[in-house]
Order: C-alpha cells, then sequence, then structure tokens
C-alpha cells in the first residue's frame, strides 16, 4: 500500500498546500518594491514616484483597498496609473475608494483590457499554449466575442476630475514645484488598440524629463519609445509571471516580451538608443484566478535620481 500510493499522496498533499498558500496568503501579501534610476539632469533634486498597476478590483477586497490607501503616506511627487483597474464590472466604486487618497497627488494613468472588458474563465493552461504558437491577446488570436463591458468612463471621469493626465494614445505634462514632466502614453497593446503614430516624435523640448507609459509591454512598443529616445518606459500587465517557480522564475508573461523582464527593472535597446524598463507585477489578479505564487502582489516606488 506504502509503495504504491505513497507518492502520489504526497504530491497531492503538496500540490493543495501550495494551492492553499497561494490562495489564501500569498495572493494578499501586499508588497512595496523600491528601485532607483538613473535618468533625471544632473542638478536635478530626486522625484519619487509611485507606480500602482493591475489592480483588478472585485468587491469586497476590503484588505486590498486599506492597502492602497495607505501608500499615500509614502508622500510620493507624483502616481503612474498603468492599467487594469477592474475585474469586476461593479467594482468602480471600491476601486476610487481605494485610490483616493493617492488622486490628491498630481498623477497620470492608461488603461488596460479589464478596464474596457470584464474577464471570463478561461483555461490558464491557455497561457502556456499561446506563449508556445506566439499568439497573446488579440495579436493573433481571434476577436474577443461577447464580451462583458466595464463602466470605464467612469474610472476616466474621476481620474480627470482628480486631474490626473489620460494618456490613452496622447501626451500630457505634469507640474511639480518648477519641475515639468511630459509623459506620452499608449492605449493598450494587448487588444490592439496602441496608436503611436499619434504620438510619435520623441521627448518634448522644454521639459525637465519625459516618460512613457504603457499598460503592456509589448515589444513593438518598447521598440519605439527606445528609438524615440525615451530614457524611462513604465508597464504593467504581466503580473509577474503570477504562478512561478522558486529559484527559476515566470513562465509566461502574456505579451511578447521575455520572461526575465517579467517585473522589475531592466533595460530595453532599439536602434542606438537603450531605454530603462520599469515592469510592475500589479496587486491583483483575474477574478477567475485569483492565486499568486512565488511572485506576491506589489506597487513600486521608484526613485528617479540624477545621470552618472
Amino acid at each position: 500500500m506504502r509503495a504504491r500510493y505513497g507518492v502520489p499522496l504526497t504530491l497531492t498533499a503538496v500540490g493543495a498546500a501550495g494551492l492553499a498558500y497561494a490562495a489564501g496568503f500569498e495572493v494578499r501579501s501586499f508588497r512595496l518594491r523600491r528601485v532607483t534610476v538613473p535618468v533625471l539632469p544632473r542638478g536635478m533634486r530626486p522625484l519619487r514616484v509611485l507606480q500602482v498597476s493591475d489592480i483588478h478590483m472585485v468587491s469586497g477586497q476590503r484588505k486590498k483597498q486599506r492597502w492602497l490607501q495607505s501608500l499615500a503616506g509614502l508622500r510620493p511627487d507624483f502616481v503612474i496609473n498603468t492599467g487594469d483597474n477592474l475585474s469586476d464590472p461593479e467594482g468602480v466604486p471600491e476601486t476610487l475608494d481605494a485610490l483616493g487618497p493617492l488622486m490628491e497627488f498630481p498623477g497620470a494613468y492608461v488603461f488596460g483590457s479589464n478596464d474596457y472588458y470584464g474577464p471570463k474563465l478561461r483555461n490558464p493552461a491557455r497561457y502556456l499554449i499561446e506563449r508556445a504558437q506566439g499568439r497573446h491577446g488579440l495579436n493573433g488570436n481571434a476577436p474577443v466575442v461577447g464580451a462583458v463591458h466595464n463602466p470605464w468612463e467612469d474610472l476616466r471621469d474621476a481620474f480627470d476630475t482628480a486631474g490626473w493626465v489620460g494618456l490613452s494614445n496622447s501626451r500630457g505634462r505634469l507640474k511639480l514645484d518648477g519641475i515639468e514632466i511630459a509623459l506620452t502614453g499608449l492605449d493598450d497593446p494587448h487588444i490592439k488598440r496602441d496608436r503611436y503614430a499619434e504620438v510619435a516624435g520623441g521627448p518634448e523640448s522644454g521639459a525637465d524629463l519625459s516618460l512613457a507609459v504603457v499598460h503592456a509591454p509589448y515589444l513593438r512598443t518598447l521598440d519605439a519609445f527606445t528609438a524615440d529616445g525615451y530614457p524611462l518606459i513604465l508597464a504593467g500587465h504581466t503580473h509577474g509571471g503570477q504562478l512561478c517557480i522558486p529559484f527559476y522564475g515566470a513562465l509566461v508573461t502574456n505579451c511578447d516580451i521575455d520572461t526575465d523582464r517579467v517585473k522589475g527593472l531592466s533595460t530595453h535597446t532599439a536602434g542606438a538608443h537603450t531605454s530603462y524598463l520599469h515592469v510592475s507585477a500589479g496587486c491583483g489578479t483575474n477574478r477567475y484566478t485569483p492565486v499568486r505564487f512565488a511572485c506576491p502582489p506589489e506597487a513600486t516606488l521608484l526613485t528617479l535620481t540624477a545621470r552618472g
């Protein structure tokens, strides 16, 4: 009996324990990542940028709401929201309640596919299959049919009223005590809403710093931003792989970026230029896969410093 059933039973127990940890603890084990990026002109004071991403708010997620509210205590110079705020059509009020204290600071935002459309139940193994076939989102897949439409306009109106700058295929500026930050953003490449031709041309003259913002870090957008000379690109979408293997890392990125850059700070080179790239692992999950393993939910405080 022992030889015949011992190993399968042990593996089942280990798997059940891992699932319980991923769904019961780690998915609510919120962390703050701190990163320093040398992209400012010499002599300029450091700037603290709080990046929040992939909140995927579902009604009733009180701990997540309280944690997001607490981030206001960091007193950032400005906030960048890189999209996918919703995973529930009824989640807009709680999302705005969670972000309310952060909306007291200057900020900017782009939207992701889950801001526009509600999530659908799907087999997680499809992510591995799509990666092997080079298909991601609507980039190579058939168009979505019968999708639930989220009330993204309510989010947009609230962000705009708070003074946050919308960057969906557009440019904008933030003014911080005499410092001008120029921002260029794209709508979500994951569902082919990006229109780089509408914002092409590179950093704006007269700004102290220019940043690029996009939800999903598809290579076509990273190449375009980098070739145009942006020193720093901020993105989200990947969830850091969400279910990772300890000491190995992510298996998928849900876009065409490599797994080595699925989260955190890295670089991207296109043409004669190299940009810093920061990909947030985000602080939420799709409501139908509420688990994380070896990839805790996070926000990031980026300290921008002068170039060496």
